[in-house]
């Protein structure tokens, strides 16, 4: 981020300044989290469903922070006057004063990112981002190398796409920026319309609309309609990313306000990225003729694990061909390009010539699908475990889709099946009756305690399933050989529900 005036910031943010007297100290850096409060940070106070960030103030502003954005004005000034009652700077520290933080962070986002564009001018700043119900971090993982490779490229950590995350993102950019790439998540209606309104986007990618957040959404079409306005969100000059295989996405060709570029990871003709003659290797890393316009086919090896990473690398190829890449360039780095956030299709050894194949950070079933199907070939000829955590925020279709899930752990070959939850017990019960052995757990912690007993030197363990269901503790348990303890907030307040 670029040096900003605690006014400029006001001004943006739509708040009132309560300086503290004399000039204040520019803000250097944006924060939600007081433990990375310091000199030249502004703390965002975000009230949450767990903890309320006016509670750290006092700690912020001891620690130095240029200012605050706040919604309670009466906790703030008790904060400053108990700072300043202790040695440091105290109450040196600046107010804005706004009637929803989270909001106005957003707006302030909106402000620094249309500064940005305006100071590069003819050097041009590309902003491009993706949606999907599947796919979003490993596409995002994937766009990021390749523009990295052509110029200072800003990015999201792990899956920062929702109102905070995004902004946070956004205001990472400086003068130098020539990329920024972002991920949009919704878990209601109107969550990608509010991000773009933040981010006008030079392009945008929409990989597949699944059944994600279908408590939040109400049905499919619903999902189709909320993720749309990534595409209604383009600059009039934008180009939007479709995926051709899934008739929603590829529906959304009329919302868009100028070119369209589509992908087909089956290899359909009509697209203008494609993957033909597609084979899994013995790592299980697809090989396919990737043909790209303006190019001659090439064949490559994908750098991460899963036939279903064939459609998520075509988006991240469409979106570098959107932001000006050559294609030659593209083809030649995409091979190289791997996997960056945790806890997706992530394979590693287990003692005994054993494997982990970890995708725990979340879960629908879509994704769970293209999971499953990737087991075999990455297990290989071991034994095959499944760790399943409950899938959340289904709404209706929650135990139909548990159903069909522990068909698929069956049709996988697994020899082995541990739930999680008691929303996963539909799972269960259609493994069972397909003649896999069943293991239900009431909690993560449960799990963890018996999984020692429950596998043999040399399985392949798949663990997947919702964040909030806890998969990923049993998959960081068993990569790290002992127990594991929960993670802790990223801030302190609300930092929204998973956006998918």
């Amino acid at each position: 981020m670029i040096a900003r005036t605690i006014d400029e910031l006001a001004f943006w943010a739509g708040g009132r300044l309560i300086p503290p007297g004399p000039p204040a100290a520019p803000v250097t850096g944006v924060v939600t989290d007081s433990r990375r409060a310091g000199p030249g940070a502004l703390f965002v106070a975000i009230k949450g469903e767990r903890a309320d960030g006016h509670n750290y103030l006092t700690a912020v502003a001891r620690a130095g922070a240029a200012a605050a954005l706040v919604s309670d004005e009466a906790a703030a000034r008790a904060a400053l006057a108990e700072a300043g009652q202790a040695d440091g700077p105290g109450a040196a520290m600046a107010l804005i004063v706004v009637g929803d933080t989270v909001a106005a962070l957003g707006r302030i986002a909106r402000g620094h990112l249309a500064d940005l564009r305006q100071r590069a001018g003819d050097r041009g700043l590309a902003v491009i981002a993706m949606t999907g119900s599947v796919g979003k971090t490993t596409t995002k993982d994937l766009t990021r190398q390749l523009l990295a490779a052509q110029g200072p490229t800003i990015a999201p950590v792990a899956s920062f796409n929702n109102e905070i995350g995004l902004p946070l993102t956004v205001l990472e950019a400086d003068e130098s920026t020539r990329y920024l790439v972002l991920e949009m998540g919704a878990s209601g209606p109107d969550d990608i319309a509010e991000l773009v309104e933040i981010a006008p986007l030079d392009a945008a990618a929409v990989l597949m609309i699944g059944h994600a957040h279908m408590g939040g959404f109400g049905s499919i079409e619903g999902v189709a309609t909320a993720k749309s306005h990534i595409v209604r969100g383009l600059l009039p000059h934008g180009t939007a990313v479709l995926n051709l295989d899934d008739e929603r996405a590829a529906a959304m060709r009329p919302l868009a306000p100028g070119r369209v570029l589509t992908f087909s990871a089956s290899g359909d003709e009509r697209a203008d990225l494609r993957a033909t003659g597609v084979e899994l290797d013995e790592a299980a890393h697809a090989v396919a003729d990737i043909h790209l316009p303006g190019a001659a086919p090439r064949r490559a090896r994908l750098g991460l694990p899963g036939a279903h990473n064939i459609a998520n690398a075509l988006a991240a190829l469409g979106l570098a061909l959107a932001a000006g890449v050559g294609a030659d360039d593209l083809l030649d780095a995409i091979a190289a390009a791997g996997l960056e956030s945790p806890h997706r299709m992530a394979v590693s050894d287990l003692p005994g010539g054993g494997r982990l194949i970890d995708d725990s950070y979340n879960a629908n079933i879509d994704s769970m699908t293209a999971s499953l199907a990737s087991l075999p070939a990455l297990a290989g000829d071991r034994r095959r475990v499944v760790v399943i955590s409950e899938m959340l925020e289904l709404g209706e279709t929650s135990a139909a889709d548990h159903a069909t899930t522990g068909r698929l752990v069956a049709d996988a070959g697994a020899a082995l099946l541990v739930s999680i939850g008691a929303g996963a017990a539909p799972a269960a019960e259609a493994a069972r009756r397909r003649g896999v052995e069943v293991v239900e757990t009431p909690d993560a912690d449960e799990a963890i305690a018996r999984i020692p007993s429950l596998l043999a030197p040399g399985d392949a363990v798949l663990v997947k399933g919702s964040h909030g269901s806890g998969a990923w503790r049993v998959a960081d348990h068993l990569a790290a050989g002992g127990p594991t303890s929960a993670s802790h907030d990223a801030t302190d307040g609300r930092d929204g529900k998973d956006a998918r």
